[in-house]
Formats: C-alpha cells, sequence, structure tokens
C-alpha cells in the first residue's frame, strides 16, 4: 500500500472521523493507493444490513458489485467541490486516491462521492 506518510484521521463535528493531511499536497500528487476486498455481486444487498453500508464504492464494470477499501480507503467524506478523486484500478483490484488541486496542511482530503464513472446518485445523509 502506498500512501503520503503525514495523512492522519482526525475527528470532526460536522463530518467525523476524516483523512487529514500533515504536508503540502499538490494537484496530481497520489494520496493513497488503497487494496480493497472485493465484495462479489450476490453479497452486495447484503452490505445494506450493516454499518459497512456507509464505507462501500460500487465495483466492476456495471457496478453490479462492490469494495472496501483499505488503509485510510474509506474514511474519506464526501463534498461536492472535492479536493481529491477517485480512481478505481479494476485491474490491480485498487483505490487509488489523487489530488485535484493544493491541500494545505492540517486540512480534511475530500472525495466526491458522485464521481468518476457512476451515476450521480443521491446520498443517505444530509451534506448540509
Amino acid at each position: 500500500m502506498l500512501r503520503i506518510p503525514s495523512l492522519y484521521i482526525q475527528y470532526d463535528d460536522r463530518t467525523g472521523r476524516g483523512v487529514y493531511t500533515g504536508q503540502i499536497i499538490n494537484p496530481e500528487d497520489i494520496i493513497e493507493v488503497c487494496p480493497i476486498l472485493l465484495i462479489p455481486k450476490d453479497q452486495v444487498q447484503l452490505i445494506h444490513q450493516t454499518v459497512l453500508h456507509d464505507y462501500y464504492f460500487l465495483w466492476g464494470e456495471n457496478h453490479q458489485e462492490a469494495a472496501i477499501a483499505l488503509g485510510f480507503g474509506s474514511l474519506y467524506n464526501h463534498q461536492s467541490q472535492a479536493n481529491a478523486i477517485v480512481i478505481l484500478d479494476y485491474e490491480n483490484e485498487e483505490i487509488v486516491i489523487q489530488a485535484c488541486q493544493k491541500i494545505d496542511v492540517g486540512e480534511q482530503i475530500f472525495i466526491n462521492y458522485n464521481d468518476g464513472d457512476v451515476k450521480q446518485i443521491e446520498l443517505w445523509f444530509s451534506t448540509k
């Protein structure tokens, strides 16, 4: 697993646990490469009955599978104007978190849960 060594988890009253950086991250820097635990198509519906519901990524070309990102991968919070993007690497079974703008020291790293090739979905929580 590759990640910037200065990443850390911190609690925020609004977003809960989130991933923060202790160093400046520049646009296009790879923040983290997260191996995944693949959840087969026939088990995806079971996730909705567990706490894992809030932590998985849709996976596969038709998004019929799911994945739990290891490392800090499943702890990045959502923001519609995110400072990082998610790259789903199906071939290597990894999720890559990459900066899309400069991220300053002490800043939380956000991803957009609707980014990538996943259709725009209504989120299961309030973003206000």
